[in-house]
């Protein structure tokens, strides 16, 4: 957990949406960010480390970081940094057509799954220039249609990002791979009403001895850790962003009591429910 006096809080941000151009951005000194919207680096040339919660990552070439609300990252100084960074929060990506929900709740829902997705130069060539006309829009004037126009290229990016990620292991045909991209939706349209691996397997035709060796294979992680990922970082994102009282947000989970719930959320982020969220109650006072 970063100290509390080393942290920063985004900044609002017009229309809950930014676009900028990272062109040989050299970071000096680099405070955390508190992320209060979805952040997206795609990053053509740039070389450093990038700290995102309490992982770090050496950047080296063509990289993507995705890091969701919630989330807490820093860069090291010396790093360098060439591409583009996109934010974007829940109410704009509402605006995205309903086709690539799906892909947004896969690549966001629980991102350190896909914190780091490798940019491959085939792949490049198609999603930089999609950045580089997402960022001539926003450069426009206003218009009526504008950020409707900004989330349809935001669409565009998040299915080739969910693309990249799915082909990154060169199996994007193999039952195994479809099992776990399937599960992996399931889960992010599941898992606040149901945190068993068998009711997952089941729902996949599969026993759950075969989904957890798929998504240990995939990810490095068991089925069961998935799911609670999915749920700890639900927790996070209410203890954070709403008023809601901790018992509520147990109900929510479908923990039985909300002792249940702070035992769960302890054990997964050795801190309480109570002291996780005093500590962001008090950033950026």
């Amino acid at each position: 957990m970063y100290p509390e006096q080393n942290l920063i809080i985004d900044k609002e941000i017009r229309d809950s949406f930014s676009i900028s151009r990272l062109s040989d951005t050299d970071i000096r000194e680099s405070a955390a960010v508190h992320v209060t919207y979805h952040r997206i680096f795609i990053l053509s040339k740039a070389t450093g480390i990038i700290q995102i919660d309490q992982a770090g990552h050496s950047i080296s070439g063509q990289e993507i970081f995705l890091i969701s609300k919630g989330q807490i990252f820093s860069f090291s100084a010396a790093s360098s940094l060439n591409g583009f960074e996109i934010l974007f929060g829940d109410c704009f990506w509402e605006r995205a057509p309903a086709s690539a929900s799906n892909c947004k709740a896969v690549l966001f829902t629980n991102t350190t799954l896909n914190q780091r997705l490798s940019l491959k130069t085939s792949d490049a060539t198609s999603l930089l220039p999609v950045c580089e006309m997402m960022m001539q829009e926003y450069l426009n004037d206003d218009y009526p249609n504008k950020l409707d126009a900004m989330a349809a290229y935001l669409k565009i990016i998040m299915i080739k990002l969910a693309n990249i990620k799915a082909s990154s292991d060169g199996e994007i045909n193999s039952f195994d791979n479809q099992l776990y991209q399937r599960f992996l939706q399931l889960v992010s349209t599941r898992f606040m009403h149901t945190r068993e691996v068998a009711d997952f397997a089941r729902a996949l035709s599969v026993s759950a001895r075969k989904l957890s060796d798929v998504c240990r294979h995939k990810s490095g992680f068991g089925a069961k850790e998935i799911i609670n990922g999915y749920i700890i970082a639900e927790a996070k994102r209410s203890l954070q962003f709403s008023a809601k009282p901790i018992k509520q947000i147990a109900y929510d989970l479908s923990f039985v009591t909300p002792e249940q719930f702070s035992h769960f959320f302890k054990k997964n982020t050795q801190v309480s429910p109570a002291d996780y969220r005093h500590l962001f109650v008090n950033i950026g006072r």
